[in-house]
């Protein structure tokens, strides 16, 4: 490890253990899993987004139906992205969707006649609304590709945002007066693309502001899908180790070791459960009986379910692994169920691929004793 980190995040809801892989429940749910599925593949936590829950359900009803824990039926930690990230996809990438301005986000999404506004203020309120253990600021979110131009105006952006995030948080954590350790955190996100001097300038700013953590902005793969490790790596630098960071959107299983690596705990991405339900799901090449030594050189092999040779295969996706579908079913089961398009295949992969990153996490925390 090239620095120490910290080892744990405590949040109303429950302790987070780093590092730490959050599937994301989008609109209040992972596909094709429920929360005791989620509870039995050990996972700590999720992450839910405020750009997609504003529009379906909707604000109301989440608040009519309790908040978004009592809504999933999730208890432990939730973690709500603000919807810059989604803002970037939609508007970056396509204009006529909406706007972004120093004032926040204009956006109408794709077959729908409603208009939405989001800024600062608004994403923190209606984070809070939903009852999140921790919010995440509104920001300017780019390409690592983006002009040096596009890259400043993000980062002039995402400071102020961040300002005006951290007024409305504290003025209405003061007006709703939680009660001792149910007291939600705010966590600010660095931009700068992949232009070193700013990313410092947006992470000095954001330290002088003052947060509980942070996230890393922006895309983090290159082009051709690299990890962009250089950027990364200096971005955790800026920030001092007793903060938790968030490597937001990174959830490969290589990516997740090596920034743990780099002094990041906290992960979230939808791959691994994207891939359960295409067909693609993982397994370690080494034994579970000796997870210490499992992760150096090519230590994660991928089972592609639809292939023929699983057709009769008599045997779990990975001998040894204690989840529901390894400990019940065979591969060949599987591949007959994914063969038939039913649901259950989408459950049962997702339950898979779900504990395996939680059993990868586990090695991971092996390896420093």
């Amino acid at each position: 490890m090239s620095m120490e980190i910290k080892k744990f995040l405590d949040l109303p809801h429950g302790r987070l253990n780093f590092p730490v892989y959050l599937p994301d429940a989008t609109y209040g749910l992972v596909r094709a899993a429920d929360a005791a599925d989620l509870e039995n593949a050990e996972i700590e936590a999720v992450v839910m987004n405020t750009f997609h829950l504003m529009q379906k359900p909707g604000t109301t009803t989440i608040q009519a139906l309790g908040g978004l824990h009592n809504m999933s039926g999730w208890q432990r930690p939730i973690i709500t992205d603000s919807g810059g990230f989604q803002a970037y996809s939609l508007i970056r990438q396509n204009p006529k969707f909406g706007s972004m301005s120093s004032k926040g986000i204009s956006f109408q999404p794709e077959g729908s006649s409603r208009k939405y506004q989001l800024t600062p203020e608004k994403s923190v309120q209606l984070q809070l609304a939903y009852g999140a253990d921790v919010v995440i600021c509104l920001d300017d979110c780019t390409h690592v590709d983006s002009s040096d131009e596009v890259q400043e105006i993000s980062v002039d952006r995402t400071i102020a945002w961040a300002k005006r995030s951290r007024e409305t948080f504290d003025k209405l954590l003061k007006d709703k007066k939680y009660a001792k350790g149910q007291k939600p955190l705010l966590f600010g996100v660095i931009q700068g693309g992949g232009i070193f001097e700013e990313r410092k300038r947006c992470a000095e700013a954001l330290l002088e502001i003052g947060f509980d953590g942070f996230g890393y902005g922006g895309w983090p793969l290159d082009g051709e899908g690299n990890l962009l490790t250089d950027i990364l790596k200096y971005t955790r630098s800026l920030i001092p180790p007793e903060y938790p960071m968030h490597a937001l959107g990174i959830g490969h299983p290589y990516n997740v070791l090596a920034c743990y690596q780099l002094g990041y705990g906290i992960f979230d991405c939808a791959m691994p459960t994207r891939d359960a339900r295409h067909g693609r799901l993982y397994s370690f090449v080494n034994p579970s009986d000796a997870p210490q030594a499992g992760l150096t050189g090519k230590w994660l092999k991928y089972i592609y379910i639809n292939d023929e040779e699983h057709i009769k295969a008599n045997l779990p996706i990975t001998q040894g692994c204690d989840c529901l579908t390894c400990t019940r079913f065979s591969r060949g089961y599987l591949h007959h169920i994914f063969k038939m398009n039913d649901s259950l295949y989408h459950r049962l992969a997702t339950i898979h691929n779900l504990r395996f990153m939680t059993q990868l996490c586990d090695r991971i925390r092996l390896l420093e004793l």
